[in-house]
């Protein structure tokens, strides 16, 4: 069946739908065609795409805005099925995204599913409803989150319209207290995107107190070191256009609608690309902490698992990537490496080996047939506490003695797993337990040295995420680097044509 030119959207929704209702037309009480045609219109400001839900079609349909003859019974057939169709592709996409998660991660285990929703049902009901607007808008993520990004999208797009933010002629770094042209450009791009909130009449060439607030603001919305300094990275933060900034936030409202229904209740979410992780308890942030993430060469995936152990004072064993690339190079050319870092080797069954007994230059390339573990201690790299989530990508997060990564504004250092600037405060709040989990006490019981293991007797969901741009609560829009090139693939989507899954559309909002 085709609408419009095009396969419908759903090749069974919308069959099981016109079923239902004996195959009588859906689309004829007053306004709501319109109301229709201005959600289409509004699909916009979600960073959508009005081309896929038949916006020229709409406009061009018998009876929708214009005088004409008397449709005949096959025109409104037309008419309806396009309207339905139109309206099964935004919701769809509201609740789901354009893009399919899918094909981007293989890996991909978030929530996609109307829950007890019964599809042809809801169909009837939003359609039928006095404000068809408010339903159809309620397939969008409910998030302030959400809400906060897509205000960010129509300030940006605002911006664009009015020509764009002045571009700052390239040049040698400029530095408070320097009088140079080019500062008078600077301070107009800092004001364009709302990072300069200083007086009107100042010395245009002077840079003043008010312009180096502005770019401190400006390099802390970016990820870039707060120092007011405006070289070489803060000056190609600032030549980034507008319309390339409209499309980073496009790429992130989509992957909010693919994880919107996994953000609910009480969560922990680590965010890759913001370097940070958060605990919220009843849609409070209970706790926060910078985090170090895995290099571009070594990416922490993007998965949902559940919390389920904490670990004090773990022992670390080596994964087979840092064993083969890292440590057994190491051992090789030096035989004491393993005493000093404190490491032996054991067999499958954890049993201890003699190290003095294996001849090393074999598995300088890898095909090392045991393991190699580190003692609990202050050297060794998970600290004092790891949390256990048990997940195919034997990703965890934990301590680190190798603190001062902290304060680098980019932190991708780490080999896949994620290292937490305040770890002991998220293992009492996980742990739950005032009276026998206190601070004093889990540091207690870390200060025995002894590795114990610890069950979070309630399960949190960890998230996993990856986000370029964020609105946060205090609403100053944030845009970090495409640390691991993803937004690439994910705007090439979005503007992609309408392309209906190869799963049925009922089938697939269920699965």
């Amino acid at each position: 069946m085709r609408v419009a030119g095009e396969p419908i959207a759903s090749r069974r929704l919308i069959p099981e739908f016109y079923e239902a209702r004996e195959f009588r037309p859906a689309w004829g009480r007053p306004g709501q065609v319109e109301a229709l045609v201005r959600l289409v219109a509004a699909s916009r400001d979600h960073g959508l795409d009005p081309d896929d839900y038949h916006v020229d079609v709409l406009g061009r349909l018998p009876g929708v805005g214009r005088a004409g003859d008397a449709p005949d019974a096959a025109a409104l057939a037309d008419r309806d099925l396009v309207l339905t169709d139109a309206l099964v592709r935004l919701a769809y996409h509201l609740r789901f995204g354009k893009a399919n998660p899918r094909e981007l991660y293989r890996d991909w285990n978030f929530s996609r599913s109307l829950g007890a929703i019964d599809p042809v049902r809801a169909l009837e009901t939003a359609i039928a409803s006095e404000s068809l607007e408010a339903t159809v808008e309620q397939f969008a993520p409910q998030l302030p989150i959400y809400g906060r990004l897509r205000g960010a999208l129509a300030r940006h797009r605002a911006i664009e319209a009015s020509g764009g933010w002045p571009r700052v002629p390239p040049g040698p770094t400029l530095e408070p207290g320097m009088q140079d042209p080019r500062i008078a450009r600077l301070r107009e791009r800092l004001a364009a995107s709302g990072d300069y909130e200083g007086p009107a009449r100042v010395e245009p060439d002077r840079f003043d107190a008010a312009l180096e607030a502005a770019v401190r603001r400006f390099q802390a919305r970016h990820a870039l070191e707060s120092d007011g300094v405006v070289g070489r990275r803060t000056l190609a933060a600032l030549a980034v256009d507008v319309a390339a900034r409209i499309d980073q936030i496009r790429v992130n409202l989509e992957r909010l609608r693919w994880v919107a229904q996994d953000l609910a209740g009480d969560y922990l979410v680590v965010d890759i690309a913001g370097f940070s992780a958060r605990l919220y308890v009843g849609d409070r942030v209970a706790w926060a902490s910078r985090a170090v993430v895995g290099r571009p060469y070594r990416k922490t995936p993007v998965f949902r698992a559940t919390m389920q152990y904490i670990v004090l004072n773990p022992a670390w064993t080596v994964p087979p990537t840092i064993l083969r690339e890292d440590v057994l190079p190491k051992i090789a050319a030096d035989p004491a490496y393993l005493a000093r870092e404190h490491m032996q080797v054991v067999d499958a069954s954890g049993r201890p080996l003699d190290a003095a007994g294996i001849d090393w230059s074999r598995y300088r390339s890898g095909g090392f047939p045991h393991q190699i573990v580190q003692a609990p201690g202050p050297d060794n790299p998970l600290g004092s506490v790891k949390f256990m989530l048990p997940n195919p990508h034997a990703v965890y997060l934990h301590d680190t003695p190798a603190r001062k990564l902290f304060d680098k504004p980019e932190r991708a250092f780490s080999s896949g797993c994620i290292r937490l600037e305040q770890p002991l405060e998220l293992a009492v709040l996980l742990l739950d337990e005032p009276e026998r989990w206190s601070p004093a006490a889990l540091r207690a019981a870390i200060e025995t040295g002894e590795t114990r293991t610890v069950p979070v007797k309630r399960g949190i969901p960890v998230l996993v995420l990856y986000f370029t741009a964020e609105a946060p609560e205090d609403g100053t829009l944030q845009f970090r680097p495409d640390l691991y090139g993803r937004d690439a693939r994910v705007i090439a989507a979005l503007r992609a044509p309408f392309r209906f899954s190869p799963v049925d559309g009922r089938a697939a909002t269920r699965r």
